[in-house]
């Protein structure tokens, strides 16, 4: 059996994610990790037994065979890395978000498109059991007209976490709690409910020492006329409390809540479906915000390298959420609406 090799750069927090997905798919192995701090890579390359380590992923590009490479670095350094793997004529896979402008995303996409190289951006959120069940009642028009959406994400960072990553934080890097804690969440809205017309937004820095929001609120006009908002704080007292998605429509209501979008709280509609007796049974306990995405993405990505599937999300899916963000950010910033496309 023709095995996928892995390459992963960047063993912090969210790689863990990406090792145990692999590890449940017997087509796939990581064979060789990089991180600029030798003993995050030692300790990832111990615990999952990956056989290669390397402080420099320039050097694990030159010397492995690699069919992927997972980018797990701050945001604002996933677009050259990307860049630098597609010219190594390797498929590349990064985390959210791709990066933290759409010029940058522009670069790597143009990179992987020039190299005939696949771009897969994690989206894993998508994958939750609660927000397929979402998806397919908008799918099956049971909501009639959408009329209204909120998703709000009220999480706690505190000021310890940015101080644990110079990077954290920052513009250059990071980007502030839309483009960083709340970016799947962005995703999910323009996911259910389609294109934004127009972003209207306000940010502030109201507790933590970093560049960027600790705050914000946004309405978004949606070119279907759905009018829905993005309400998100990192100041949450005293730990995480929710991360939601509503949908408000003429025949149905839907909130997908929890911590992690993993508990339907409300679910009810005009007429039955099927779909209604397995919204009883959906809710998990995931083990951290991340839930069990990562595992049904990595299976699709595996299959499409195999040449088995088509991908669930690709480059040019993952710009979607950072041009919004992007909009939210200039629309705080000038105290003006923002029209899409930018």
């Amino acid at each position: 059996m023709k095995k996928v090799r892995l390459g992963l750069i960047g063993c912090g927090r969210i790689s863990k994610n990406h090792f145990e997905a692999i590890s449940q798919i017997p087509e796939a192995d990581f064979v060789a990790v990089s991180d600029i701090l030798p003993d995050k890579a030692d300790k990832a390359a111990a615990e999952y037994h990956i056989p290669a380590v390397y402080t420099d992923y320039h050097e694990m590009l030159a010397k492995e065979k690699l069919d992927l490479v997972s980018i797990c670095s701050p945001s604002g350094m996933h677009p050259n890395m990307g860049i630098d793997v597609a010219k190594a004529k390797v498929n590349v896979l990064t985390e959210k978000p791709m990066a933290i402008n759409i010029e940058a995303a522009d670069r790597l996409i143009r990179a992987c498109d020039e190299n005939q190289v696949r771009l897969f951006v994690v989206k894993q959120n998508r994958l939750n059991s609660t927000m397929q069940l979402l998806k397919r009642a908008i799918d099956k028009n049971r909501f009639g007209r959408i009329y209204m959406a909120q998703a709000n994400v009220f999480w706690t960072r505190p000021q310890a976490y940015y101080d644990a990553e110079k990077w954290r934080g920052t513009w250059e890097f990071d980007g502030g709690a839309y483009m960083n804690q709340a970016s799947h969440y962005v995703d999910a809205i323009y996911w259910l409910l389609g294109n934004v017309d127009s972003v209207s937004a306000f940010t502030a820095t109201m507790a933590r020492k970093i560049e960027a929001e600790d705050t914000g609120s946004a309405i978004l006009q949606f070119r279907s006329g759905i009018i829905a908002s993005i309400n998100v704080t990192m100041l949450t007292y005293p730990k995480n409390y929710e991360g939601s998605i509503t949908i408000i429509g003429e025949k149905g209501i839907v909130k997908v809540g929890g911590v992690a979008v993993n508990k339907i709280e409300k679910w009810e509609f005009e007429d039955y479906d099927d779909d209604d007796r397995i919204a009883q049974d959906a809710n998990y306990q995931p083990p951290n915000i991340y839930g069990f995405g990562h595992n049904p993405y990595y299976r699709n990505v595996v299959d499409v390298l195999l040449g088995k599937a088509v991908p669930s999300t690709d480059g040019r899916d993952g710009r979607k959420s950072v041009e919004i963000i992007q909009a939210i950010y200039l629309s705080a910033k000038t105290s003006k609406k923002i029209s899409l496309p930018l």
